[in-house]
Order: structure tokens, then sequence, then C-alpha cells
């Protein structure tokens, strides 16, 4: 028999344990690079830039256009790759926690 205390205690608890895991995606980082490694970043779960190294060589007025478009390129395969992992960050979080209802999908929450 469907016990909707309990469920309603596991959803808290659910929702304690997605709310830790959104906090430690601080710590989760994903680095990039483009240029064949002259312009390297490295983003948060929290899709923020934690760090940004430029190849000196690229520091130069007639090549600021491309060193733009390198940052770009870069910022955005990191921000992809990030992604990536705080999904499985938030999937192993929560893993185990809510039954397996069919057509009941929490991944928009993740």
């Amino acid at each position: 028999m469907f016990d909707m205390m309990k469920m309603m205690g596991k959803v808290k608890e659910v929702q304690e344990k997605m709310k830790k895991a959104q906090e430690e995606l601080g710590s989760v980082t994903a680095d990039a690079e483009s240029g064949g490694g002259l312009v390297k970043v490295v983003v948060n779960g929290r899709k923020e830039v934690v760090s940004l190294d430029i190849d000196p060589s690229l520091i130069n007025k007639d090549d600021a256009e491309m060193m733009q478009d390198l940052v770009i390129a870069a910022v955005n395969m990191a921000i992809q790759s990030v992604e990536v992992k705080s999904r499985e960050h938030l999937k192993k979080a929560t893993e185990g926690m809510m039954p397996n209802i069919p057509g009941l999908d929490l991944n928009n929450l993740m």
C-alpha cells in the first residue's frame, strides 16, 4: 500500500540532499583549452569562470580578436564539460532516494 507520509518524508530528504549537492557544485570543476593550449579556462559547477590562463604569446594588439575567439571557445567548452559533471554530482548525491516512478523525470531539476 502506498504510504503518503513516507513518500513526503522521502521528498523532504531528497530536497535536503539536493540543496547540499547544489551547494557543493562550487567544488566541481571542469577545464578546457583552445588554440592548442594557448588559452585555458576552468569553470565550476555554478558555471563561474574560476581560472583563466592566456599564453603570453597571444597578448598582442594585433591578435586581440583571435584571443577573444579563443577565450570564448575555451569558456564554452569548459561550461559544457562542467554541465555533465554537475549532473553526475547531483545524480550521485540523490541516488536511491526516490523510487523509480514511470513518467517522473527529475532531470530538469539538475
